[in-house]
């Protein structure tokens, strides 16, 4: 696939549709017609999020702490005790949930979608299990031990598996607190290494593709400073393996068309893109979009063509505010037109498309009540509509100069633009990331054209009569309201 599109569902929610009174309705239960509906939009890829088996037991002791019922009322004003079931990636084990369904309805599942074209992820919790994990009695040596002095000196960070007497450290992220209902896999052992890329092998069975929650964590450097004064007391050694390196390849000498997405940061997608990951994180740019700033988004997709192809553009996820709440109506449309037309992975978020506005935290097993916003729902039917089509996916790509378009307008500033070509086909986007009426010039090569040419807007469907000679010299004329965007095709 070239420059997919990845729809990411709240499975453990949204399998609730396809429930009725009489009969708990599980992945076997959904119609045809739901993954027609995808395959309708272009989306290629849809991610079942929080399919994983969890620990219910441990929901009481870790899912109530202050700043989560902060959350929950923020979402859910009528929320219940019941209504909280724990996070997601906090797995006890990698089988099903018996609520969503079984194993065989899930193998089942992925042959039907790749029989209608569309592949199936899941997600790999690389850096932790459950605090309550059932691995901990079977398979003690994948976590990170400690002694009762490193236990005693940091309780928060440091537990008692059980009232067991055998200590081990909760799962962290290093600018974070550690997460209590977590317990941390040791990246510094052969036997944990040994255990989670077998693990990865056994996936690989049920789906297509990974996504890999914050996985530069069990890089060597991230846990080593991480976790340097546990190692050091406890002798931990560094592996000669690389983790990701070694299990990305047994994976792939199986299954090589598997994909793998890295949630990334700091800086460190193009460190896991080297260690095999095919697809990682571009919250840089989300953020830049978030910020408003045109320029820095500019400056942003001038990096390498390479680097880009591997990059899942996104305004939200289950972790990221929504983009309605977050960037607005008209800001987001605008954002959206961005992501969707731009090199690399799409990622699309279950309730984006109806604009949805209420992020729900992935403790709980149901979301509030919204009706669909009709324009947003207008608006995303016809850019994936555009987007669908061919050029989007096997054409080439480009960042294009904007002028001023006249002396001392810097409006210009405010518009990006690209241009997609496949074969005699173009697509030139025009977008003013600003709330300033804007205007700018773009130069086309369009030596050959006739003496006027005709350009369509996508978007609206207007057409236009222009002078191939002004275009060529002078530039395209574009004029555009604040976040108004243009998709023309010439």
């Amino acid at each position: 696939m070239k420059d997919p599109k990845v729809y990411e569902i709240n499975t453990r929610i949204w399998i609730k549709k396809f429930r009725n009174p009489s009969k708990e309705g599980g992945l076997g239960d959904i119609a045809p017609e739901v993954w027609d509906n995808f395959t309708e939009k272009g989306i290629n890829i849809v991610w079942l999020m929080g399919i994983w088996k969890t620990c219910p037991e441990s929901v009481k002791k870790y899912c109530f702490e202050d700043f989560l019922i902060r959350n929950y009322e923020k979402a859910l004003r009528d929320w219940k005790e019941g209504d909280v079931i724990g996070s997601p990636y906090a797995i006890d084990t990698y089988s099903i949930s018996p609520e969503i369904g079984t194993s065989q309805e899930l193998k089942k599942l992925k042959e039907e979608l790749n029989q209608k074209g569309l592949k199936l992820f899941l997600d790999f919790v690389p850096n932790h299990f459950n605090a309550g994990s059932s691995l901990i009695r079977t398979n003690p040596g994948i976590f990170l031990e400690v002694d009762e002095e490193i236990y005693k000196r940091d309780t928060h960070t440091f537990f008692n598996a059980e009232g067991s007497g055998r200590f081990f450290a909760h799962g962290r992220d290093p600018f974070f607190p550690a997460w209590q209902d977590t317990i941390q896999v040791n990246y510094f052992s052969d036997e944990a290494i040994d255990f989670m890329t077998s693990l990865l092998l056994d996936i690989a069975e049920y789906c297509d593709g990974l996504r890999c929650d914050m996985a530069m964590l069990p890089l060597e450097n991230v846990f080593a400073n991480t976790w340097s004064g546990v190692l050091k007391k406890m002798g931990y050694k560094k592996p000669e393996r690389k983790f990701w390196k070694y299990a990305i390849e047994r994976v792939k000498e199986k299954y090589p068309e598997f994909l793998f997405i890295a949630e990334a940061y700091w800086d460190l997608e193009w460190e896991l893109q080297q260690l095999g990951f095919d697809y990682t994180y571009d919250k840089k740019l989300t953020d830049r979009l978030l910020s408003g700033d045109a320029e820095a988004v500019r400056a942003h997709l001038g990096a390498e063509m390479s680097y880009q192809q591997k990059s899942v553009r996104f305004i939200e996820n289950h972790d990221e505010e929504r983009a309605m709440t977050a960037f607005g109506k008209y800001r987001s449309q605008a954002a959206a037109i961005i992501i969707s037309t731009l090199k690399g992975m799409k990622l699309y978020y279950d309730g984006q498309f109806e604009g949805r506005k209420i992020k729900i935290p992935v403790q709980l097993g149901r979301d509030a009540e919204e009706h669909p916003v009709e324009c947003m729902v207008d608006f995303y039917n016809k850019l994936l509509k555009i987007v669908k089509e061919d050029i989007f996916s096997y054409g080439s790509w480009k960042l294009v100069d904007v002028l001023p378009a006249w002396e001392e307008n810097r409006t210009h500033e405010n518009i990006l633009a690209w241009l997609w070509s496949y074969g005699s086909e173009n697509r030139l986007i025009a977008v003013n990331y600003s709330e300033i009426h804007s205007q700018c010039r773009i130069k086309l090569n369009i030596l050959g054209y006739d003496d006027n040419f005709r350009i369509t807007d996508l978007l609206t469907g207007s057409e236009y009569l222009r002078s191939t000679e002004e275009t060529y010299h002078q530039g395209l004329y574009i004029d555009l309201k604040g976040f108004q965007s243009h998709i023309f095709s010439f």
